[in-house]
């Protein structure tokens, strides 16, 4: 009865609200995320950093996200979504502060772990979040939504490195990246807990508080419950293995290798992006003007795909812009003037973020509630390890005399790759209920 309300919500303030909430957290992760990828051409220029240095900066925030991904989504199955992500929040925030106060190359590994770490927890738990509250038949569209303000937090670090770093430094550029400290209050007043999390511990009465407070606030005829009883869906314990049992396994399989793909060459592309452009020729001026405009895409990139993945599907529509990740990577990495550069620039940023966008919204659906978060967590943990190699990898090449077409030539590669894996193990999950999925677990037991 409580979910069955829950899902029968007309879309209101409350659903864009929590998109709001949410969405902020992802575009200040996002901008930290930019801002590093900005500062390491500067970075590099004062500290003397060698190729396979810079590459050891951007991996070791990817390392701390893969931790912070499996924790988090460990433990917000056991504690709640709410709590795991304000915490992982304000750690974040509080490390990105600590960056601007580095004293060496050492010192700022150590903090970069530290940022990783929050952000890969928060990630996956907002996406968990959003998915257990938004109705079946806009929710694609909305995780799509919550992923395009990471496009948001992108052209953000773009601003920052475009107007402050020249100007004032790197330093500056990470105690902006703080800010979300303060975001924290605003995620505890304006974000409830996920109903379907606490139906799934037994917490009925407080399930439906949360409901009648929101039908509520959308101006929905409120009826008491029947019942003082309420049929809860049976859900397995949540633990590693059950990823692994029937009908999960494949599904884990598939995403597990998408996440380390898309984590691969997003971070070997956009980490490096600016150091690259800069490395064809341009000035660390100019750099950023034509970094900011390839930026710029993502956007449509993000509304093109959350249009789409409730028209056509997740999995069309996921396979569709890896596919054109790839041929985009790899005419990018052939460009031979600035037009072009930007061009193709502009065509990956669009179809890759896009990418990202419906891999969040088909995540969370592969999995049933108490598993949901665990699930997420660990495909999203596996993908940072893709993206630990590849500015390593990247750098390698780079000081091995590997040129611009080569590098790109590889990511192009891994992207029809992973497009293929999701056309072939991929299951559609369009518009059906979260709860269908935990039916599915109770079958195979």
């Amino acid at each position: 009865m409580v979910l069955e309300r829950l899902e029968a919500l007309p879309l209101g303030r409350f659903h864009y609200k929590l998109l709001l909430v949410t969405g902020l957290g992802w575009l200040f992760d996002s901008m930290d995320t930019g801002l590093i990828a900005f500062i390491l051409p500067v970075l590099a220029k004062e500290w003397g950093l060698a190729p396979g240095q810079m590459g050891l900066i951007g991996s070791i925030g990817l390392i701390g996200m893969a931790l912070g991904a499996v924790v988090s989504g460990t433990i917000a199955d056991r504690i709640g979504r709410k709590k795991v992500f304000t915490i992982t929040v304000l750690l974040y925030s509080i490390a990105s502060a600590f960056c601007a106060l580095s004293w060496n190359y050492q010192s700022l590994l150590v903090f970069r772990f530290l940022v990783g770490f929050g952000l890969g927890g928060e990630l996956p738990v907002a996406a968990t979040l959003v998915s257990e509250y938004a109705p079946s038949r806009v929710r694609g569209r909305f995780i799509v939504l919550l992923e395009s303000f990471w496009g948001l937090g992108w052209i953000a670090a773009a601003c920052i490195a475009y107007f402050f770093i020249p100007l004032y430094g790197w330093r500056m550029a990470f105690l902006i990246g703080a800010l979300p400290a303060l975001y924290v209050c605003l995620i505890r007043l304006h974000m409830p807990e996920s109903v379907r999390y606490l139906l799934a511990h037994g917490r009925v009465g407080e399930a439906r508080q949360i409901v009648v407070s929101l039908e509520r606030q959308l101006h929905v005829p409120v009826a008491p419950f029947v019942s003082e009883k309420e049929t809860v869906p049976v859900v397995a314990k949540a633990s590693f293995r059950e990823l692994w049992k029937k009908p999960f396994a494949s599904r884990t399989i598939m995403l597990w290798l998408v996440w380390f793909g898309i984590n691969f060459s997003y971070y070997g592309i956009f980490m490096w992006l600016p150091s690259l452009v800069f490395q064809q020729g341009f000035t660390v001026v100019k750099t950023f003007e034509y970094v900011l405009i390839m930026t710029l895409a993502q956007l449509p990139g993000y509304y093109c795909a959350a249009w789409l993945v409730d028209k056509i599907g997740r999995k069309y529509t996921l396979s569709t812009f890896l596919l054109f990740s790839g041929v985009a990577s790899y005419f990018f990495g052939h460009a031979s003037t600035a037009a072009t550069l930007m061009m193709w620039g502009s065509v990956m940023s669009f179809f890759n973020l896009g990418a990202w966008g419906v891999l969040y919204t088909y995540t969370p659906e592969q999995y049933p509630t108490a598993i949901r978060a665990l699930g997420s967590g660990w495909a999203a943990g596996f993908g940072r390890f893709g993206g630990m190699a590849a500015p390593m990898m990247v750098g390698a090449l780079l000081a091995r005399n590997f040129g611009f077409g080569s590098v790109f030539y590889m990511f192009a590669l891994v992207f029809v790759a992973v497009a293929v894996i999701v056309l072939s193990l991929g299951v559609e999950s369009k518009q059906k209920d979260l709860e269908s999925i935990s039916e599915g677990l109770v079958k195979a037991k």
